[in-house]
């Protein structure tokens, strides 16, 4: 090669010691830290495989080489194009012609954003012609969401505004599909390396906004009046009068919540928020007796605790670390996994506070509004900052359905129309033995019928995915 840069990967957990990690990636070095990171997160956190990377700048495309000599091309319609010489950071370099096929001698779907949805097949060379990395780099690392400056009312980039949504692949995971043509692509021509085995697994958590609906009497006038005057619903009304007078707070269901993650074998991962410096904040406070008492139940019942941010604090790393180390002094365990208030996120700011604070994973990426993937991705992934140009420390695990995004934002669904829709979503994270990812939060359990969903979704994934 033209250049003498080489960086080594190192032995994955499970590689047998036998085997040559003599697979070599070339790649041209424009934007090296980009190529560099998405092909590092693809081939080593995805694919666990071993192998070596080299710049040769005389080169466009990205070469996958065996120690037999047999290779894999992925071309580079992105990387290398003239509108991104210099930066990619603009609105321009959001995809426009996006191409849709199945391939037949995979039996794969491949969704192409740059480039022709296109393979070639021959006997000892692949040639993808669909540019993987850059589509890839495209879902993971968010750049879209930096450009294209749509917001809605609180400031979080809207599903609509997003590329997934307009195209209508929202429910495809197309970064494991992507995972799964290189795969095969390599099986094809011999590869020698064993894949890196993973499990599906379900991932449920509740972000604790309020935790109880009444703190005092005046609470429940308000509540009250609410459902009457503001909903016009007698039967809300009546429902909560009778909780009331049993004393039983409709918020206050985290031992049923407990009970049934029992159950059916799953792990609650409960965010609590601490502080907070607007009016959409501040609904509870962290040292409350009822709240400590709280935290040292699901402690005391093994299940998960985690931070909350609140409203502002999700580009504001004063605040952040405020109210995460408060949030540690209460709960008397590291606190280092959570998601933020009102999903809100700003690229790359966000993932570098919370990287800044030595948090190992978030929770956020998810449309408020609608289900799906947002990343484009079912696997934990480690994140990049635009800005900086490096791979952070910090795993986003990808939110995959919020029942807030339906019950709330799309009330014209049916419920069991919604279990369909959530089931269907699972259904598509088990094929790829990805992370489904789950919220409920607790404020959402005062429909019975709601409790009813809940249930049946969990029985569901316990039954069908033990």
């Amino acid at each position: 090669t033209s250049d003498s840069n080489h960086y080594s990967y190192g032995t994955i957990s499970g590689q047998s010691k036998t085997e040559s990690s003599k697979m070599k990636i070339t790649i041209n070095n424009n934007f090296f830290e980009e190529k560099e990171y998405i092909i590092n997160v693809l081939f080593n956190n995805f694919l666990g495989l071993r192998y070596t990377l080299q710049i040769d700048s005389s080169i466009s495309d990205t070469i996958i080489e065996l120690d037999s000599g047999k290779m894999l091309i992925l071309e580079d319609h992105f990387f290398m194009s003239e509108t991104a010489s210099e930066t990619y950071l603009t609105i321009e370099n959001i995809p426009i012609a996006i191409s849709d096929a199945i391939i037949s001698e995979l039996n794969m779907p491949f969704l192409s954003l740059y480039g022709p949805a296109e393979i070639i097949f021959n006997e000892n060379c692949i040639r993808i012609k669909g540019d993987i990395l850059a589509g890839s780099f495209f879902m993971l690392s968010r750049w879209e969401e930096y450009v294209n400056k749509d917001r809605d009312i609180n400031n979080r980039f809207p599903a609509s505004a997003s590329l997934a949504v307009k195209s209508n692949f929202i429910d495809r995971p197309i970064v494991n599909e992507y995972v799964e043509i290189i795969w095969s692509s390599l099986l094809r021509i011999g590869i020698n390396q064993n894949r890196k085995k993973t499990s599906f697994n379900f991932l449920l958590t509740h972000d604790v906004d309020l935790p109880r609906l009444w703190w005092s009497g005046k609470d429940f006038v308000k509540s009250i009046g609410g459902a009457l005057l503001k909903r016009k619903s007698l039967k809300e009304a009546l429902t909560l009068l009778r909780h009331y007078i049993a004393r039983n707070d409709p918020f206050d269901v985290f031992d049923w919540m407990m009970t049934l993650s029992e159950k059916y074998g799953f792990t609650s991962h409960f965010f609590f928020m601490s502080g907070g410096t607007s009016k959409k904040d501040n609904f509870y406070k962290i040292d409350h007796p009822e709240i400590k008492k709280l935290i040292s139940e699901i402690k005391l019942r093994k299940h998960s605790l985690g931070f909350h941010p609140s409203f502002n604090a999700y580009n504001d790393l004063e605040q952040f670390t405020k109210e995460r180390e408060l949030l540690e002094g209460i709960a008397g365990v590291p606190i280092k996994s959570g998601r933020h208030h009102f999903l809100r996120f700003e690229n790359p700011t966000t993932w570098q506070i919370w990287e800044d604070n030595g948090m190992h994973w978030d929770s956020t990426m998810s449309y408020h509004d609608k289900e799906g993937f947002r990343c484009g991705v079912c696997y934990p992934f480690p994140v990049f900052n635009i800005h900086t140009k490096e791979k952070l420390s910090l795993l986003e695990r990808p939110l995959i359905v919020m029942e807030g995004s339906f019950i709330t934002h799309q009330k014209e669904i049916k419920l069991d129309e919604m279990v369909v829709k959530i089931k269907n979503l699972i259904d598509t994270t088990h094929r790829y033995n990805g992370e489904f990812v789950f919220l409920w939060h607790n404020s959402a359990f005062r429909n019975l019928e709601h409790r009813r969903v809940y249930e049946e979704i969990l029985i569901y994934t316990a039954k069908k995915y033990p």
